[in-house]
């Protein structure tokens, strides 16, 4: 199962009731915390986000409504003893911005901090453990800037006990390597292919996470099916000039891009603070794309099989 929870998701500096991005991310038992800006760890508190859950951040870049949240959350993590190893994936300079400010501070941690920094212009696998694997997109922003894919591991194989006791020859030992997807040679010689004692495991879900972005529509390869898109949207298509401007994406462009990867969910975020009204961005994006959400603070998304 996936579960998004939406921290922040407006641009620029916070606002009374607007806060800088930031999202914290469930899959397969794993829990991760995407960008943070200003703001994150109230934010973090308000909508119950347990601290110490989280070993692994994403960086998508260095601007601060990104990322100036975080040297405090790092602070506050020594302030409550922590002990557990904190990985941070972020652009190349995230490790020395980051240090820097702890040492001018004299903020003292007993944990350690792991900085896994980035450089590649092309998609890479940057995590993996036994549940859920992580790979950078490349994006193309006013500096170095990537999104991130979170998907599922593929679960193993499930016994066709039917089929299997078709065949008395088969013995309970081998389900193992059944399950893991070999086939089963029989004392006579004959092969029973996998697939017919198996039952193919369901399609991994996944969230991709695309902020901030000049309109790429070469990321759709990357992204292809996701069952949750969130990609920003910063302007309405009456400025889409300033979105180019300023490399940003506007409401129209982030629905073609789940269009075109047809994907299962939109999350549109990152709203300029010129508009009021976000509902806008609702009514402009569905004329592309039919199933779109609003990010909005304490949101919550979810997918399931």
């Amino acid at each position: 199962m996936i579960k998004l929870t939406i921290l922040g998701c407006h641009s620029a500096t916070p606002r009374v009731n607007a806060f800088p991005t930031s999202q914290y991310l469930e899959i397969n038992n794993r829990h991760f915390l995407i960008d943070c800006g200003e703001g994150t760890q109230r934010q973090m508190r308000k909508y119950k986000v347990g601290f110490s859950k989280i070993n692994h951040i994403f960086i998508t870049h260095l601007h601060g409504d990104h990322f100036y949240g975080l040297v405090g959350l790092l602070s506050t993590y020594g302030i409550l003893s922590r002990e557990k190893d904190l990985h941070i994936f972020g652009p190349k300079g995230i490790k020395n911005a980051t240090l820097q400010m702890l040492k001018i501070s004299e903020s003292h941690a007993k944990y350690n901090m792991i900085f896994h920094e980035l450089s590649s212009k092309e998609s890479e696998q940057i995590y993996e453990d036994d549940k859920v694997l992580v790979k950078t997109i490349p994006l193309t922003h006013r500096i170095y800037t990537n999104g991130y894919l979170f998907i599922e591991k593929e679960k193993p194989r499930k016994l066709n006990m039917l089929n299997i006791s078709g065949y008395p020859e088969i013995d309970k030992a081998d389900y193992l390597n059944i399950k893991a997807g070999k086939d089963v040679i029989l004392p006579s010689g004959e092969v029973v292919k996998n697939k017919e004692i198996t039952i193919a495991p369901q399609k991994p879900l996944s969230f991709a996470f695309c902020s901030d972005t000049a309109y790429k529509p070469d990321i759709v390869p990357i992204i292809k099916e996701v069952d949750l898109l969130y990609h920003e949207a910063t302007f309405l298509n009456d400025r889409e000039d300033l979105a180019k401007k300023t490399k940003h994406s506007t409401s129209i462009e982030a629905a073609k891009i789940a269009k075109n990867a047809n994907v299962g969910q939109l999350i549109v975020g990152h709203y300029s603070g010129r508009y009021t009204d976000i509902s806008a961005f609702k009514k402009e994006a569905s004329t592309v794309f039919k199933n779109v959400s609003l990010a909005t603070p304490g949101a919550v998304f979810t997918a399931a099989h």
